[in-house]
């Protein structure tokens, strides 16, 4: 039955991660390449990773340059840029891309910080969900005769002890967010 709360306890972890990547698309202040991330470039009629078509750096605190590797490509990843959300006027020298970060205001870091705990709060509901279904499942399977009530009991303890462990992972993500946010 372990393997039944692997099952579960995997679910959790990839909550973690998908909250890991939005996380990661959020801009702090500083330059992150990861907002690039969900950008793709029309490539010979492909969308393809903007990280694939050209060297994608960080020189700068606040800024982001492109360097394709084919410069005839200089046109589409700027347009694909524009179209993005990601909010910044690339700067085109014929050679590479350039994204300025502008210094965040005080009004748009409160509400970075509302939208970091936003999405703390639905991976919360995601592992309470994934605990609910497993539950569930294991209710069944004694109305069933599969398992016997101080199985349940056991399965409940260690579900309950997977969620407390991962909401406490996800505040640490909140947390952290939030002061990355702050920093001025």
């Amino acid at each position: 039955m372990l393997e039944e709360i692997k099952k579960y306890e995997e679910k959790m972890q990839k909550t973690i991660k998908a909250l890991e990547n939005e996380y990661n698309s959020i801009r702090a202040g500083r330059a992150n390449p990861h907002v690039l991330d969900k950008i793709t470039v029309e490539y010979y009629g492909q969308a393809t990773p903007l990280q694939q078509v050209g060297n994608v750096s960080v020189p700068e605190p606040r800024m982001i340059q492109i360097q394709p590797w084919d410069t005839s490509m200089m046109k589409e990843i700027e347009k694909a840029i524009l179209a993005s959300d990601v909010g910044i006027t690339p700067n085109n020298d014929g050679k590479v891309i350039r994204l300025v970060f502008p210094e965040l205001t005080e009004e748009r870091r409160k509400s970075l910080t509302k939208d970091v705990k936003k999405k703390g709060e639905e991976a919360k509901v995601a592992v309470r969900n994934i605990r609910r279904d497993a539950l569930d499942k294991f209710k069944k399977q004694l109305k069933n005769h599969e398992i016997t009530e101080d199985d349940l009991k056991d399965y409940e303890t260690d579900m309950q002890k997977l969620t407390d462990k991962y909401v406490k992972d996800i505040d640490v993500h909140v947390e952290n967010k939030t002061k990355e946010i702050l920093t001025v």
